[in-house]
């Protein structure tokens, strides 16, 4: 188990070199710990990571989801630091349309896994405050579920996953260990007994209350000074924990099967080691003070027991009684894992985009909107306590997730972001946008960004092609990092992510987080008033590749993605920022996915009481109308400002470099896009009803459906 990829990463270790994890702010880097830290100031620190639970997820949808969510939350409060806010990445095949076999499945799996997410971020009392989600064929019988927890702590109290101190006594602490454990656990089950087998439910069943109290205590425990090490039993349960604390600190660990805590009778030394059951942590304590752990332990109601001892020859040793069941040198099994060179085989480049017929942009801008990639996540998100801790700043739904930690009085924004059609065209280019429109939705947000963790998402690494993706992918995000200065402090990488009909479109997921300075500057992207001017900060674009106009309304994944410039793209960035901190901007919102109408209509239809607006796009340069409309050409921006600021935030971002022109004014029920001699108008309420309803409607037609059950 220990060197299977999901430890190991002996398939990605070397690509992952690659990466930038060091920077002014680093205080504990990427691989050191259960996560990275960032220093915000003011003797303020931040850890936060990305990890996925995608294949646990497709066999059992809500207890696959609520352990990811459980499991991410354990390894930012093993690092010292209190959880005050999550993210979510999400990934499923189609929802909408006829309700086929394959549909009706994938809705199970998307309703099963946001109602897995709610149930544990809101018993446990962590806002779930931001995310995306997207719906492809690539992903259907494979879904990508991606978890994103942030902390708060102080830079002098980070706690650290080593097995320090020869002679310190060895807790285990947290809920026993039972066989459900073994459920999904990713070893091999063919020396199971019989029995074990049969009482393994689909997958861990994790408890958002036990795990409180876990958190509750440990951290109570951090505080008092107790604790020489400590680390959560994730993958490999037992296993895992004691080799890794004791390889890090170049000690050995010695546990007594014995004494640890036990929810059921007759486990045999292997499925004790291996079992993943959840909310369960490995604390190495201080000689002298394992009172403190017995006292604090029996005050959260919550089991304990000192089952060994941190030892001096650096071995993992295993005992039950006076018998040593097993017995191996802790750094073999933590660090020498086999670290591989795999075949890399470029794929074909995309085919040439060719002939695309036109559509009228007045039926394909409705479709835009109403497909569940772009469509309002207001189904999945009103399922979310993301109001709990009274810190939110923006509620769902914006560019990116803002919240106020109180306790340090710092404001952060957060984002997570990957287009895999992009990736899947060029992997290269596709990480690289996922980097840069990260950092632009954060600029929209007002944010200067600080750092990057990630959740690679790709197929059996075997496969030449599929590790061509991964390398690429790789590199173009480590160089989009640098470009950006965001170190990347940790992640994920899930491999093997497939179907009979092949592997899931590469999926680097990007999650960075920012600071903004003040809370004047906290900008969203719904238009705010009547009568202010719209202002686009950037070129028009072009071309079609890559584009969900492309997929949406042609059904196709071809051409090649936006080119990226990281001057303009960071030259944008600094004039949104700039123009925000002088309080001229009313809201600010990137051009993505739909491109520049489905931007504009966004910021019309997000806003509380929808807003019209009057669109003229006449002085663009000459092309087809849905090229115009619908390219999704990056380094974009639309902002309002009051009509009177308009010139002098024009002659800023063109000051400062950035093209910039006034193309309409907020106001009326339509929307209505002027360009030469053709106009094409929507009435806002439908444009409202078709973004903000279309994946309800998707899941109502399940529940009325005698086909489908849940559970």
């Amino acid at each position: 188990m220990l060197w299977s990829e999901h430890c190991s990463y002996k398939n990605s270790k070397q690509e992952f070199r690659k990466v930038p994890t060091t920077g002014p702010g680093v205080l504990v880097k990427a691989g050191e710990e259960n996560a990275g830290v960032i220093d915000i100031g003011d003797g303020w620190a931040i850890a936060f990571k990305m990890e996925s639970h995608n294949h646990p997820s497709a066999i059992e949808p809500f207890q696959g989801a609520a352990t990811g969510v459980g499991g991410i939350i354990r390894d930012i409060f093993t690092m010292g630091a209190r959880p005050v806010f999550s993210l979510n990445s999400l990934r499923f095949g189609p929802i909408s349309g006829a309700a086929t076999p394959a549909v009706l499945r994938n809705r199970r799996l998307f309703a099963g896994v946001v109602a897995g997410i709610a149930h544990y971020g809101n018993c446990i009392g962590i806002p779930t405050i931001g995310g995306e989600i997207y719906f492809d064929e690539s992903y259907e019988g494979n879904p990508l579920v991606n978890v994103f927890c942030l902390g708060v702590l102080k830079t002098d109290e980070i706690a650290r996953g080593g097995a320090v101190g020869v002679g310190n006594p060895v807790f285990y602490v947290g809920a026993e260990t039972g066989r459900d454990g073994l459920a999904g656990a990713a070893f091999a089950s063919r020396d199971l007994t019989e029995e074990s087998k049969q009482d393994r439910p689909a997958v861990q069943v994790g408890d958002p209350f036990r795990e409180k109290l876990l958190l509750e205590a440990c951290l109570e425990l951090l505080a008092s000074g107790a604790v020489a090490g400590i680390q959560d039993m994730g993958a490999a349960g037992l296993t895992c924990s004691t080799c890794e604390t004791a390889s890090r600190a170049g000690t050995g660990v010695e546990i007594d099967l014995e004494k640890v805590p036990k929810r059921e009778p007759g486990m045999s030394p292997y499925e004790i080691m291996l079992s993943e059951s959840q909310e369960r942590m490995l604390i190495i304590v201080k000689r002298g003070q394992e009172q403190q752990v017995r006292d604090i332990f029996e005050k959260w109601d919550l089991p304990y027991a000192e089952v060994g001892a941190v030892k001096d020859d650096g071995m993992m040793r295993v005992c039950v009684g006076k018998e040593v069941a097993a017995e191996i040198p802790a750094r073999k099994l933590a660090e020498d894992a086999p670290i591989y060179s795999r075949e890399a085989k470029a794929r074909p480049a995309p085919a040439p985009l060719g002939e695309v017929p036109e559509t009228d942009p007045v039926e394909a801008l409705p479709a835009l909107l109403a497909h569940p990639s772009i469509a309002s996540k207001n189904w999945v998100y009103r399922q979310y306590d993301h109001m709990v801790r009274a810190g939110t700043c923006v509620l769902p739904g914006s560019d990116a997730a803002v919240f106020l930690v109180r306790e340090a009085g710092k404001i952060l924004a957060a984002t997570s972001d990957c287009n895999a059609i992009y990736c899947a065209l060029d992997p290269r280019q596709g990480a690289r946008i996922a980097v840069a429109e990260a950092a632009r939705n954060l600029a929209c947000s007002g944010a200067r960004p600080l750092a990057v963790t990630d959740n690679l998402n790709f197929g059996n690494p075997y496969n030449p092609e599929n590790f061509w993706q991964l390398r690429e992918c790789v590199e173009g995000l480590a160089e989009a990092c640098r470009e950006f200065n965001t170190p990347v402090t940790g992640g994920n990488v899930s491999l093997y992510n497939q179907s009979p009909a092949g592997a899931v479109d590469p999926t680097p997921t990007v999650g960075m987080v920012g600071m903004i300075d003040d809370a004047a500057h906290i900008t969203t992207q719904a238009f705010k008033g009547v009568g202010d001017a719209i202002l686009l900060l950037g070129d028009p674009g072009s071309g079609l590749g890559g584009s969900h106009y492309l997929k949406v309304i042609h059904g196709r994944k071809a051409g090649n993605p936006p080119a990226l410039d990281y001057a303009r793209e960071k030259a944008v960035h600094e004039a949104v920022r700039a123009l925000i901190r002088m309080r001229m901007v009313k809201s600010a919102h990137d051009c993505s996915e739909g491109g520049l109408a489905v931007a504009i209509a966004e910021c019309c239809v997000s806003a509380e009481e929808p807003i019209g607006a009057e669109i003229d796009l006449s002085g663009f340069p000459e092309m087809r109308a849905d090229e115009l409309l619908f390219n999704e050409a990056q380094s974009r921006i639309i902002i309002s400002v009051r009509r009177e600021n308009a010139a002098a935030a024009l002659a800023l971002a063109q000051w400062q470099g950035v093209p910039a022109r006034r193309v309409g004014f907020t106001g009326g029920d339509h929307l209505r896009i002027k360009y030469g001699e053709r106009e094409w108008p929507w009435i806002i309420s439908d444009l409202r009803d078709k973004w903000w309803n279309s994946i309800r409607r998707s899941m109502e037609e399940s529940r009325v459906s005698k086909t489908v059950t849940y559970g």
